[in-house]
C-alpha cells in the first residue's frame, strides 16, 4: 500500500516518448548546471574566500565568515521559492525556470570575476553576499520548475523515476564542480590558485545562459499545468485566487512538515561536502585534492543510488523509502565522524559513501513526494516552499554549525549529535504526513 500523500492529477495530453525524455533530460541538465554553479561557492568556501574576501586574523573566524556568506543564499532561496512559486503557478513552469537559470549563470560568473579585498576593500565582500543572495533566490526558483517540468510530463507510475532525473542534478553537480576545482589545483601552483586558478570554475558560469535560452525555445509548458490553467482562469472569473494565499492559509502545516521531514537530508549532505572538506584539510591535515577525490567518486555512487530509490518508491510507495533513508542517516550519524577522526582516505571514504547512501535513498522518492503533496494550481509553491524551508534550516546554516561545534565543544560527536536532532524531527513530521495520507 502507498503510504505516499497523493495529489491526483488532472488528465495529461498523451506525449510522444521522445517529447517526454527530452522535456526530463532538459529538467536534468537545468538541475545539474544550477547545482554546480551552487556548489563551486561551497567549495570555494571553504578553501580560499575567507582569506581573500574575509582576511582576519584567525583562521577559524575567517572560515566562519565565509561559510555565514555560504549561509546567506539559503536564506535567500526561500524568497525565489515563493516568487517563483507564485509566478509558476500562475503563469507557467517555463518561463520561471529560464528566469532562474539566468540570474545564477549572471551571479555565478560575477563571483568569478569579483576583486577581492586586497583590491577593493570593503566593497569585496559586500559584492560578494550580493551575488551569494542572487544565487540563493535562482536555485530557490529553480528546483521546482525543474522538478515539476520532469514530475508532471511523467507517465503513469513513473513519476518518481522521472523526478529523479531532478534529483540526479545534485551528484552531477558535485562532481562536476569537485572535478573542476580538482583540474584547477593539478594545473596551477598553490600561489596560483589562490591568485586566479579559484576563479575558473565560476566563469562555467556562462554556459547556463545557453541552457536557458535551449529551454526557452524547445521546451513546451507542461500539461498538468495547462490544465490547471484552464480550471484558474474559469475561477478566477468568479474570485481574486493567490496560490501563495491558498498554501498560507489551508495547507502551511504540510509545507512545514515537508520542511521538517528533509532538513535533516540538507543538513548532513553540506556538513559531507563542504564542512568536511574544511575540518579534514584544516584540523586533520588531510590533503585537499585527495579529499575532494573522495567526495567526487562517492557522489557518482549516487548516480546509481538516487534513481534507484526513485524507482522503488514507485512500487511501494515514497514514504516508505524515504522514512527508510531518515533511519540510516541517525544510526550512521556517530560511526561517520569516528571513521573521519582516524584522518584516513580509506575511512573518509567508508564513511562518507555509507551516509551517502542514506541520502540517496530520501533525496530519491523526494521530489515525486513534495509534488504529490499539492494539487497541481499550487504545486509549484508548495513544493519549493517545503524544500527551501528544510534547506534554510537544514543545509545553509549546517556548515557554521558544525564549525562552531567543533570549536565550542573540541569533538566531532557533536556534530553527530545535531544530525541526530534533525533526524527526529524528520521521522516526526513523516510520522504525521503519513498519517494523513492514511487518513484520505
Amino acid at each position: 500500500m502507498d503510504t505516499a500523500p497523493t495529489a491526483h492529477p488532472a488528465p495529461a495530453t498523451v506525449l510522444p516518448t521522445g517529447s517526454r525524455r527530452r522535456v526530463a533530460t532538459a529538467a536534468a541538465l537545468a538541475s545539474a548546471v544550477e547545482w554546480y554553479d551552487y556548489f563551486v561557492f561551497g567549495i570555494a568556501a571553504a578553501l580560499v574566500l575567507g582569506d581573500l574576501y574575509f582576511p582576519v586574523g584567525s583562521p577559524t573566524a575567517g572560515v566562519l565568515a565565509s561559510f555565514a556568506t555560504f549561509a546567506v543564499g539559503f536564506l535567500a532561496r526561500p524568497l525565489g521559492g515563493i516568487v517563483a512559486g507564485h509566478l509558476g503557478d500562475k503563469r507557467g513552469r517555463k518561463p520561471m525556470l529560464v528566469l532562474a537559470l539566468t540570474l545564477m549563470g549572471l551571479a555565478t560568473t560575477g563571483i568569478g570575476l569579483l576583486p577581492t579585498y586586497a583590491t577593493i576593500g570593503v566593497a569585496a565582500p559586500i559584492l560578494l553576499v550580493l551575488f551569494r543572495v542572487a544565487q540563493g533566490v535562482a536555485v530557490g526558483a529553480q528546483w521546482g520548475g525543474a522538478m515539476l517540468l520532469a514530475t508532471e510530463y511523467a507517465p503513469e507510475g513513473k513519476r518518481g523515476v522521472y523526478g529523479s532525473f531532478v534529483q540526479l542534478g545534485v551528484p552531477i553537480g558535485v562532481v562536476t564542480a569537485n572535478t573542476v576545482f580538482l583540474l584547477a589545483g593539478a594545473f596551477t601552483t598553490d600561489s596560483a590558485f589562490a591568485a586566479w586558478g579559484w576563479r575558473v570554475p565560476f566563469l562555467a558560469g556562462l554556459f547556463v545562459l545557453g541552457l536557458a535560452w535551449y529551454i526557452h525555445t524547445r521546451v513546451e509548458e507542461t500539461p498538468e499545468f495547462r490544465e490547471a490553467e484552464r480550471a484558474l482562469a474559469e475561477k478566477e472569473k468568479t474570485e481574486r485566487t493567490s496560490p501563495l494565499r491558498t498554501i498560507l492559509r489551508g495547507h502551511l502545516g504540510t509545507v512545514l512538515l515537508a520542511g521538517g521531514s528533509f532538513a535533516v537530508n540538507t543538513a548532513t549532505f553540506y556538513i559531507i561536502i563542504t564542512g568536511v572538506l574544511d575540518y579534514t584539510t584544516r584540523a586533520l591535515g588531510m590533503e585537499r585534492g585527495a579529499v575532494l577525490t573522495v567526495s567526487l567518486c562517492v557522489s557518482l555512487t549516487q548516480l546509481v543510488l538516487i534513481p534507484a530509490a526513485a524507482a522503488l518508491s514507485d512500487k511501494v510507495g515514497r514514504i516508505r523509502i524515504y522514512a527508510l533513508g531518515a533511519v540510516g542517516i541517525a544510526v550512521w550519524a556517530v560511526p561517520l565522524f569516528l571513521l573521519i577522526d582516524t584522518g584516513s582516505l580509506l575511512w573518509l571514504a567508508v564513511g562518507t559513501f555509507v551516509a551517502s547512501c542514506f541520502l540517496s535513498i530520501m533525496y530519491g522518492p523526494q521530489a515525486a513526494l513534495f509534488a504529490e503533496l499539492f494539487t497541481p494550481e499550487m504545486r509549484y509553491t508548495g513544493a519549493s516552499l517545503g524544500y527551501q524551508i528544510a534547506a534554510v534550516c537544514g543545509g545553509g546554516l549546517a556548515p557554521f554549525v558544525m564549525v562552531l561545534l567543533l570549536e565550542t565543544t573540541g569533538t566531532s560527536m557533536s556534530v553527530s549529535a545535531y544530525i541526530i536532532a534533525l533526524s527526529v524531527i524528520a521521522l516526526l513530521s513523516i510520522k504525521v504526513l503519513a498519517g494523513r495520507a492514511r487518513s484520505r
